[in-house]
């Protein structure tokens, strides 16, 4: 069964569908796109994953991007270690020679909102207390100020910038990656990022075409969704042990999993 075993790695190929785009969606050539899922705070299939992304990217073309479509933190255990795996990312081979993309999630949006004076607790009932006790924060639930105070003096400097670096959205050819997904009828170069980070019903209900097809995470789907206009991603890796990346060169479409 997909997913059910964490230590297996594989390769799933995937019968690309007639897209809503005015022809099948497709990578310029010479280039190659990995796009990760919600990780949400399991380091342990994170590195699973991109060891099977390098093994993988032994045939890829001069130029790959590394796209993570958001939420790092809550829920799993170690979301500290998922930033900073993060941070290193660039220093490691392969993935040194690659054009690494981390977009922003509802989860940090979250995460920076508490720093930033938020009480906390639609954080804390979303997942927020796995975060953290992986910094080592006490849950103070009368003492909001000193768990923030608590986690802006765990939180080292170089997460802190990694959260206020990430991006919002990623184009590679007639892709467009994304957390959540983006408003129909509006330009993919006009969205709102708080669609981009938190829209859910009316982006996953349209059928329209959005101008490019749209690669998301956000809401969990057992398997990899493809739609003529979206392609979900999201296999809720925390409990399922199932993290999912999308593959994307030329017209091809496959996928690599735990």
């Amino acid at each position: 069964m997909f997913g059910a075993n964490p230590h297996i790695l594989r390769i799933m190929d995937i019968e690309t569908p007639q897209t809503s785009l005015s022809q099948s969606p497709s990578i310029p050539p010479g280039t190659r796109v990995y796009a990760v899922g919600d990780i949400h705070g399991r380091s342990d299939l994170l590195d699973q994953l991109l060891q099977t992304i390098a093994k993988d990217s032994v045939s890829a073309p001069d130029e790959v991007h590394l796209v993570f479509l958001g939420d790092y933190v809550d829920r799993g255990p170690d979301s500290k270690r998922v930033l900073e795996r993060f941070v290193g990312l660039k220093r490691e081979r392969p993935f040194i020679d690659f054009e690494i993309h981390i977009l922003k999630g509802n989860h940090e949006v979250l995460m920076e909102t508490f720093l930033n004076g938020d009480d906390g607790d639609i954080w804390f009932n979303a997942g927020g207390l796995a975060t953290l006790v992986s910094y080592d924060v006490p849950y103070l639930p009368k003492d909001g100020p000193m768990m923030r105070e608590s986690l802006a003096y765990a939180l080292p400097k170089s997460h802190k910038k990694l959260l206020s670096k990430m991006e919002n959205i990623h184009c590679v050819g007639d892709y467009a990656f994304v957390h959540a997904g983006v408003r129909p009828g509006v330009p993919i170069d006009q969205q709102d990022p708080d669609d981009l980070t938190w829209i859910r019903r009316v982006f996953l209900d349209s059928e329209e075409d959005f101008g490019k097809m749209v690669v998301h995470g956000h809401t969990p789907v057992a398997v990899p969704d493809v739609l003529p206009n979206r392609i979900a991603i999201d296999t809720k890796a925390w409990c399922s042990n199932t993290l999912t990346a999308i593959v994307l060169e030329g017209e091809s479409q496959r996928f690599l999993s735990t």
